[in-house]
């Protein structure tokens, strides 16, 4: 079993790699989440059943977009090619995308996105997880989720974007 600290230490590095990909796509991203908490909130948070749990990673904006990210570092499985996120994860981000009214994303280590809503129709439930915290998840086809190029944008897309708004 891994602990908490191994777990974020993975997301942590996803999270760096999400926010280097979508600044070559010319987004500004922020942190955001438990990651820039102090260790004591951190850890009375994962105590808790509050949303605040499941605050998005990252923030990020082009031009007039905001977006919310969730990077999912090491939630894939590699028999079944299928993605695991915990069910209180999607319920609150839901919840966040409805109360600050901006689109949630989740990023996957392959760099494949899908959202709250995607995990929600597409998603089986699976049983409680055996790493982790325990809690019970939904499983998805890793195939449904969309390239970060096409929700994004690849570099070629914003190079053309950039040319079409100089003309």
């Amino acid at each position: 079993m891994t602990t908490w600290e191994e777990r974020k230490t993975v997301g942590d590095l996803l999270e760096q790699r999400v926010a280097e990909e979508l600044t070559l796509r010319e987004w500004a991203v922020n942190p955001w989440g438990q990651g820039i908490l102090t260790s004591p909130v951190q850890s009375a948070l994962r105590r808790t059943d509050s949303a605040l749990r499941w605050t998005p990673d990252l923030v990020a904006t082009r031009g007039e977009i905001v977006v919310l990210i969730d990077c999912k570092g090491r939630k894939t499985s590699a028999t079944r090619n299928r993605h695991t996120i915990e069910r209180a994860a999607v319920k609150s981000h839901l919840q966040f995308s409805a109360w600050t009214d901006l689109p949630m994303y989740y990023v996957f280590d392959n760099l494949g996105v899908m959202t709250p809503h995607d995990v929600l129709t597409a998603g089986r439930i699976g049983p409680h997880t055996q790493v982790g915290s325990g809690a019970p998840y939904y499983l998805v086809p890793a195939a449904l989720a969309r390239p970060v190029d096409d929700v994004f944008g690849g570099p070629e897309v914003v190079a053309r974007a950039w040319a079409n708004q100089a003309a």
